[in-house]
């Protein structure tokens, strides 16, 4: 269940991220119970961590905080919990940031397309079946079959956009 345009525009908004976060954890409770997984507290620790922002955040990044909250500060501590949370549909890797977002949407199997701010690196997740059908459509025409798709955008969100421009009053 990829964002609506109104949800990507409140992504990349200054807001509180702690409804998000509230709804998103619900969501993955309730999605490992269904898979009879369980969220350890380094795991969970690390998808708030992952939810304080729209932000990626690399498995270093991640492993600071929970090095400085008394999980360890071994590199394997961060990226099994993330490796676990991507696994299980509750984070994203982002392959041009080489970091990890958390999944806005865990209780839905959906495959999104990224819109990543180069500026101020939010991330939001939208609708890409129509951009997946048409690939898959292309390539079958060719004799290829598509087996994983992700697709990336890399631009500058509204608020990054204005701060960007021009200043027209000069």
């Amino acid at each position: 269940m990829p964002q609506t345009d109104d949800q990507i525009a409140a992504t990349f908004a200054p807001h509180d991220h702690r409804e998000c976060a509230h709804r998103v954890l619900d969501e993955a409770a309730e999605r490992l119970a269904d898979q009879g997984a369980r969220l350890t507290p380094v795991r969970r620790r690390t998808l708030e961590i992952l939810l304080e922002s729209h932000r990626a955040l690399g498995a270093y990044e991640v492993l600071d905080r929970l090095a400085a909250e008394g999980f360890g500060r071994q590199p394997p501590v961060a990226y099994r919990a993330l490796e676990f949370l991507v696994q299980h549909g509750l984070a994203h890797r982002l392959q041009r940031l080489n970091a990890f977002a958390a999944c806005l949407h865990p209780g839905h199997d959906h495959h999104p397309a990224f819109l990543i701010c180069r500026s101020c690196h939010k991330v939001a997740e939208a609708a890409a079946a129509p951009v997946r059908e048409a690939l898959t459509h292309v390539a079958g025409q060719g004799g290829f079959r598509v087996e994983r798709v992700t697709i990336e955008a890399l631009g500058l969100c509204a608020t990054c956009a204005a701060e960007d421009a021009p200043d027209s009053t000069a």
